[in-house]
């Protein structure tokens, strides 16, 4: 069985002084991901081990929490402020079968998403590639490469992406001005 790792969460702000921190859940399955004595590895944005003291390559969910809408969690190798701090900022990452998909038919692993021919909306020209999946703090981001070179970065986002389709091996994007081709200079001539 292959597996490949995914996001499953991004690290946020420490919540008191006991190592407790916040977590954005980027999975439908929170409850699953993060269930206690669950180990997570621990990535930086660029998908990189993290470097520096304080800051472990996995963490073990201790405890979970909801306090209001955010999730708090505490984790066996965070037992104090300083070491929440240290791994803030940092995305959770997951093992997953390659064969397995999210439950919701809108969510989509990276693996799933990379290699996809994508398109523009309803003329159906060729963009590109899609080659990562980058995780921002605000949303993703499909890094699609052009077939002149370009790299292209697009907002994961159902008004830019309306159309995913894994099975077919494509995805199309709605073309904006300066999204897909640089806007000309107007003071250029």
């Amino acid at each position: 069985m292959s597996t490949t790792e995914v996001v499953v969460g991004r690290v946020g702000r420490a919540h008191g002084v006991r190592g407790e921190v916040s977590v954005e859940p980027r999975t439908d399955e929170p409850d699953r991901r993060f269930a206690v004595g669950t180990v997570l590895a621990v990535r930086t944005g660029a998908g990189d081990p993290p470097a520096g003291a304080g800051r472990p390559a996995a963490l073990t969910v201790r405890r979970t929490r909801w306090h209001g809408s955010r999730l708090l969690v505490t984790f066996e190798e965070v037992g104090d402020r300083d070491t929440a701090e240290a791994v803030r900022g940092l995305h959770l990452v997951a093992a997953v079968d390659l064969a397995e998909s999210p439950a919701d038919p809108e969510e989509f692993y990276d693996h799933q998403l990379v290699g996809l021919a994508v398109l523009t909306v309803g003329e159906e020209r060729v963009v590109g590639e899609v080659t990562q999946v980058l995780h921002g703090t605000g949303q993703d981001l499909l890094v699609v490469r052009a077939p002149d070179g370009r790299e292209i970065l697009v907002p994961f986002v159902s008004a830019l992406v309306p159309v995913v389709d894994v099975a077919s091996g494509r995805l199309e994007v709605a073309d904006r001005p300066g999204l897909l081709e640089p806007v000309p200079d107007a003071g250029a001539g």
